[in-house]
């Protein structure tokens, strides 16, 4: 909330009979430049069809929604920014008239001037417009300065729209059927129309009673004429002059006046008046604002008072404070600070006790008188007034009892206590004292020393009371004359600040936790901030007599149903107080009096004032990014990423502005969800894209919740938060998540691949170096059989021989260089060397090959040097111990993906050869079959093919009676067509 001066302007009055009127203040607020308006210098004041108030000022207009200020200028689309004039329609359109005769207007959020608006456009000839009225069929009518009718009719201006010919207000107001005059009164010169020949009655006072019915309703549908310092209703047949300032002691001319039910507020240069009750017959004449250019009035749709200055701002008067009387030092007390209320109603005599130990007399007429009772230095305030005798009131303060007499109003001493705190009355009239450590019991005795400080007292009867302290509740009675504990309850060692004695209840107000009510030394109820009490912090008890507990209160005065033991209401500033901090409170017939301290209030208690009509609620404007749009019921925005939607929203509440909540709701369900704050800024971070609905409703103090107000908002998504572009972009994830996988595999299988060809050439040079031992095995072997032929002496032989073994050896060289060679250079290579063993062993065995007719559709390759070492270990030691000629079959057939060949021979077996062989043979064959398997087993580790050597004696093995071995082998190959 805008900061507000509060400025206490009191009524001093003035009397046009000899009659006196208590004095009465009102709490006005001050609105200015530092609050937000746009200058302290005022012309006018309008409230639109929404409830909004402008104010036109000479550097614009401001919009008051009782909580923020809104200027408008020249830049926001006026004309000039010198606005003179304000008007507002039916159609909820403000308009401002300004010195350069161009009208603007503020319709929809938007300022329509002749450049965003052509229907505006024309030329004011120089002059600018001094009246708006308003026609029956919605037109606007326009009188300048020049005495020439303009009119709007929503699509152009038009000049000299009833002739060429100049007019004057007199014809506006004497055609009151046709132009509906859009302000309250007009300033002229004289009442009487110079125009028109007809005899227009002229009364100088008002033939019926104001108050009566029929006047009233002349007021409301015609025009007010001031002129000068007199107020007319005016009438083509009839003028009436009912108010006339120099008989009500206003000298000054009258500048403009505002009709407040039955009473009448007049503005002048001066200051300004008001006549309450005016059309009741009353002759209280009230000046306030001494010294203040009075510019305009305007009464609200809710009954407040502005009040528009020239230099001062403006000036507002809640419409409640005419329900309140209020009293301090600027208007007859001696300072704002009260202590204590009473009112002696024999004699009609109002007492107030304030700080320095002044007591104040009002009496019915007003006039106030002070006394000084107590003197002492220090803390010297009056505490408590209570009744004790006839025309008698007992008067506590600080330091002393007094007794004043109100019908001599005069005081006298009754005992100096220090440190006084509280003072009761028995139903016969003995005086008890509660002071710092000690009760006393006028003219009996004193219970002194205490170990505790006495804060309060209550009489029970005559002979008995209750004694509250600071460490809790205590009962005495005047023959034991000790103070005793009412039982054990914890609640009842609270420290105490007051007690009151009611209808066999004691009620006990503490200093933090609230009310305690006993009954027969039992607490039968509790009463705090938590059941709705106003404080927890009591500062004094008040029973008006009538089942009525008044509380005060830090934060104001709460009022409990003794009978029901329950909280009825609460009074604090919020409706009207001067002050929440409560000292005292005093009843008189209805009538409310609450001490507090920043004054006196008085009201009547059953028609304190309570608006509960629900607050305006208006939508201000919403930010969408970096963007700020107009308000609407709509919103409807592309998606912008991180963006936060916010949408601001008013009330227009100008009474407690500040108590306004809000409550939104970003569901569908209007009866749940919603969310309550006190900022009028809703926002929403990150809003996605989708539809959805905003309400907001808000509330004021003591008011229920308005109808919600509906914001439909549609964040459109971007192309691709489109479901179609989501689809595309999966599938172009999906898609390169496959494109990835398939890389990675294809660079796994290429590192496999790499790592296998790798392998397999290592497996390659390790079969070649096998097969390179297998070399020298053979020769060694060749050699032994050409020195052989030699010692026997066989020259030509061992000369083929060697011929046959050149070649032969050629050939194993050639087949030593590839990893695998054909089946037929293998059996070529076989046969060529079992040639050679023939020779060598004297053609002491034959041999044959055994080949499976299939093998000849295809072109088998296998790894060179496997079948030949098998071979020799045949004819070495299998045929060659035989004593008789032997024979060796070789058999080739294919086995699925395998060549399986088999060396048979009918040698001596292998058993009897392992037995006849000799250690160097042992060697030689350990190594030819080791080899074999070792090279069988690194084929099989490159491309997979599982070979195999197997070798059987084939008389141990049920061969029959055959003797001799077989060994199988399976070979892998390569088959190609």
């Amino acid at each position: 909330m805008p900061f507000i001066r509060y400025i206490p302007f009191w009524m001093l009055a003035f009397f046009c009979v000899s009659t006196a009127a208590r004095s009465q203040g009102l709490m006005i607020r001050n609105y200015n430049v530092k609050d937000g308006l746009a200058n302290a210098t005022v012309y006018a004041a309008v409230q639109d069809k929404d409830g909004f108030i402008w104010f036109a000022t000479p550097t614009g207009v401001s919009k008051f929604d009782g909580k923020r200020f809104r200027n408008y200028a020249k830049k926001d689309g006026l004309t000039d920014n010198d606005v003179v004039r304000l008007a507002a329609d039916s159609k909820g359109r403000v308009w401002f008239f300004t010195l350069n005769g161009k009208p603007s207007f503020y319709a929809n959020s938007v300022i329509h001037n002749e450049d965003n608006d052509t229907t505006l456009a024309f030329n004011p000839r120089s002059h600018y417009i001094q009246y708006a009225f308003e026609g029956k069929t919605g037109y606007i009518w326009f009188l300048n300065t020049n005495n020439r009718i303009l009119q709007y009719n929503g699509k152009q201006i038009i000049y000299d729209k009833l002739g060429a010919t100049q007019s004057d207000i007199y014809f506006m107001l004497r055609n009151d059927t046709i132009f509906k005059p859009l302000q309250t009164a007009f300033n002229l010169e004289s009442v009487k129309d110079p125009n028109t020949s007809t005899d227009q009655r002229i009364v100088t006072a008002p033939p019926i009673p104001l108050d009566d019915s029929t006047f009233r309703a002349r007021l409301k549908t015609n025009p007010l004429v001031i002129v000068k310092n007199s107020i007319c209703s005016f009438t083509t047949k009839e003028i009436i002059c009912f108010f006339n300032g120099s008989e009500w002691g206003i000298r000054e001319d009258i500048s403009n006046i505002c009709l407040d039910g039955n009473n009448l507020w007049v503005g002048t240069q001066k200051a300004l008046y008001l006549i309450k009750n005016f059309f009741k017959g009353e002759k209280k004449v009230t000046r306030l604002l001494e010294n203040h250019y009075i510019t305009s009035l305007l009464k609200d749709r809710d009954g407040n008072i502005w009040i528009t200055t020239f230099g001062d701002g403006v000036y507002y008067i809640p419409y409640k404070n005419f329900y309140f009387g209020y009293l301090d030092n600027t208007n007859g007390l001696y300072s704002h600070s009260i202590f204590s209320i009473y009112k002696d109603k024999k004699n009609d005599l109002l007492l107030i006790g304030q700080n320095a130990g002044i007591l104040n007399t009002m009496n019915a007429q007003g006039a106030i008188r002070q006394f000084t009772l107590d003197t002492t230095t220090g803390r010297n305030s009056l505490l408590s007034i209570l009744p004790y005798k006839d025309n008698d009131v007992l008067v506590a303060t600080d330091n002393a009892l007094f007794k004043f007499n109100t019908l001599t109003q005069k005081p006298s001493l009754l005992k100096a206590v220090k440190m006084l705190k509280d003072v009761d009355v028995s139903p016969k009239g003995k005086i008890r004292i509660a002071a710092k450590n000690q009760v006393i019991c006028l003219d009996n005795y004193s219970i002194n020393d205490l170990d505790m400080l006495v804060t309060s007292i209550a009489c029970i009867d005559d002979s008995t009371y209750f004694v509250g302290t600071n460490n809790g509740l205590y009962y005495c009675d005047d023959n034991n004359r000790q103070l005793v504990r009412p039982g054990n309850n914890t609640h009842l060692k609270q420290s105490i600040k007051d007690l009151k004695w009611i209808n066999g209840y004691l009620w006990i107000g503490t200093s933090d936790q609230g009310i305690y009510v006993m009954h027969h030394d039992s607490v039968v109820k509790h009463l705090s901030s938590a059941n709705d009490l106003a404080s927890d912090i009591c500062q004094q008890l008040y029973y008006d007599g009538v089942g009525n507990l008044y509380v005060a209160t830090n934060k104001g005065v709460s009022v409990i149903d003794v009978k029901t033991q329950h909280i009825v209401r609460n009074i604090t500033s919020n409706d009207g107080l001067m002050s929440d901090d409560i000292r005292g409170v005093y009843s008189d017939d209805g009538m409310l009096y609450i001490a507090t301290s920043n004054g006196l209030c008085y009201f009547q208690g059953d028609h304190l004032p309570i608006d509960s009509v629900p607050p305006v609620i208006y939508l201000s404007n919403i930010r969408y990014g970096d963007s700020t749009f107009l308000p609407g019921k709509d919103f409807v925005h592309l998606y912008q990423r991180k963006a936060s939607f916010e949408a601001e929203f008013g009330t227009i509440v100008f009474d407690l502005p500040d108590m306004v909540e809000y409550q939104y709701n970003f569901s569908t369900d209007s009866s749940s969800g919603w969310v309550t704050t006190m900022s009028n800024i809703i926002p929403f971070p990150d809003l996605q894209p989708g539809t959805y609905k905003l309400m907001v409703r808000a509330r004021k103090y003591k008011s229920d919740w308005s109808q919600p107000l509906t914001i439909n908002v549609n964040i459109l998504p971007r192309w691709y938060q489109q479901w179609w572009a989501r689809g595309i972009l999966l599938l172009l994830g999906l898609l390169v998540i496959l494109v990835i996988l398939r890389y990675i595999v294809r660079r796994i299988k290429q590192a496999e691949k790499r790592k296998t060809e790798y392998n397999r050439r290592i497996a390659e040079l390790e079969a070649k170096a096998l097969t390179n031992q297998m070399n020298p095995h053979f020769i060694f072997n060749s050699l032994n059989s050409v020195q052989h032929l030699i010692l026997e002496k066989e020259e030509k032989q061992a000369l083929n021989f060697l011929a046959d073994f050149a070649t032969l050896m050629r050939q194993m060289l050639n087949n030593s260089r590839k990893s695998y060679i054909s089946l037929e250079e293998e059996i070529a290579f076989l046969t060529r060397y079992l040639e050679l063993e023939k020779i060598r062993f004297a053609h002491s065995f034959s041999y044959r090959f055994i080949m499976e007719d299939k093998l000849k559709d295809y072109t088998i390759y296998i790894p060179p040097m496997i079948i030949q070492p098998i071979v020799e270990n045949a004819i070495k030691h299998g045929l060659a111990p035989k004593n008789s000629s032997g024979c060796l079959e070789i058999r080739l057939e294919m086995v699925q993906d395998l060549l399986y060949c088999s060396v048979d021979d009918d040698g001596i077996g292998w058993d009897k050869s392992n037995t006849l062989k000799s250690s160097r043979l042992v060697k030689h064959e350990s190594t030819a079959l080791s080899v074999i398997r070792e090279r069988l087993q690194i084929i099989k580790s490159f491309n997979g093919n599982n070979g195999k050597l197997e070798i059987i004696d084939k008389f141990k093995s049920g061969f029959g009676n055959k003797e001799g071995t077989l060994v199988e082998i399976l070979i892998p190959i390569v088959k190609m067509l």
